[in-house]
């Protein structure tokens, strides 16, 4: 018995270290852009999926100051010009392409535009995303078929494009946003988390297969953050009978620096902030400890405390007029 508690005392005390060293380091994490970042931005071709909203609008935003070529890509046409006039007002140049990520055709024409525009492509951010929350067995076969279609196989069309264009050039950096559940899953979030695990696998694929040819100035960086305050919870499919929610939200700001930061300071994995540094550290430590917290905490915030909610595919299958901004408004809401 008394070695039993001895086991068990180390291993509490081997987790408490792992977190302090986590957020000893968690300045790492929250990379803060600078003017000498913003410099080496200027003129260069962005092409940005999701951008209508959320990390995708607060990225393109925040490249037109830089004087950025943007090429804006979402399936809601008309907030993708109002974004554009903001790119163009802050300096930079914007092209809007009318794209939904799960059409092949609609990439290749992405793509094409891109080119046709600006000649070539230095950065290539997937971004586009969609959830579905509630039990697995609850949420529609199609709409887990559908977050496939996008959160995965729009990430690898775009990466394959990408990565092409970027060997023809000799260099470029292709940017795939995952999720700190591309490494610990969360309950209640299953095909979601099991396609941004896939992107990880992805991202750590093509950088050995990168490594292997050579190719040192062409790059692929997953950026994994925590849950942010996005209109994410808004456009996600809800099957959970309560309204969507998730506790110690980020603000967005946060991610979007973060996001444009690695572009131009390149890493093969970026989680962005402390509470993300910790959940992937602690993971890879005790993975069953981890995932047992965060099911127990998903638990109580998303099926126990909100109030009820109607069920429904939000914008999975077809864009919503909620949700358009930055930010979601939950943070400030509560």
């Amino acid at each position: 018995m008394k070695s039993i508690r001895l086991i068990a005392t180390k291993s509490l005390r081997s987790w408490m270290l792992l977190a302090l060293v986590a957020l000893l380091s968690a300045c790492s994490l929250s990379p803060e852009l600078r003017t000498a970042d913003l410099a080496r931005i200027e003129g260069k071709t962005y092409v940005v999926t999701g951008a209508s909203s959320g990390f995708g609008r607060g990225v393109a935003e925040r490249l037109g100051t830089a004087r950025a070529n943007v090429v804006l890509a979402a399936r809601r046409t008309e907030l993708l010009e109002e974004v554009a006039g903001r790119v163009r007002a802050a300096g930079g140049q914007a092209l809007v392409v009318t794209t939904d990520v799960a059409r092949p055709g609609d990439m290749d024409r992405l793509m094409s535009a891109a080119l046709a525009r600006f000649g070539r492509v230095d950065v290539w951010i997937n971004n586009a995303g969609v959830g579905a929350i509630g039990r697995f067995e609850d949420i529609p076969v199609e709409d887990h078929s559908r977050l496939v279609d996008v959160n995965l196989k729009g990430v690898i069309h775009g990466s394959h494009l990408a990565l092409r264009q970027f060997r023809k050039q000799g260099s470029g950096t292709l940017v795939n946003i995952g999720s700190v559940e591309s490494e610990v899953p969360l309950a209640y979030q299953a095909s979601y988390a099991a396609t941004k695990a896939a992107v990880l696998s992805l991202g750590r694929t093509l950088n050995e297969e990168l490594r292997l040819a050579r190719l040192a100035d062409v790059q692929v960086v997953t950026v994994m953050p925590w849950a942010a305050d996005t209109p994410f919870f808004a456009h996600a499919g809800n099957y959970s009978g309560r309204q969507p929610n998730m506790v110690l939200l980020d603000p967005p700001e946060k991610v979007v620096d973060a996001i444009v930061w690695v572009s131009v300071n390149p890493r093969e994995e970026l989680p962005v902030g402390w509470k993300a540094g910790v959940s992937t550290a602690n993971h890879r430590l005790f993975p069953d400890l981890t995932e047992r917290a965060s099911a127990d905490l998903s638990q109580k915030a998303q099926m126990e405390e909100p109030p009820p909610a109607p069920s429904g595919p939000g914008s999975i299958h077809r864009p919503v007029q909620e949700g358009r901004s930055i930010s979601g408004g939950m943070r400030h809401a509560r």
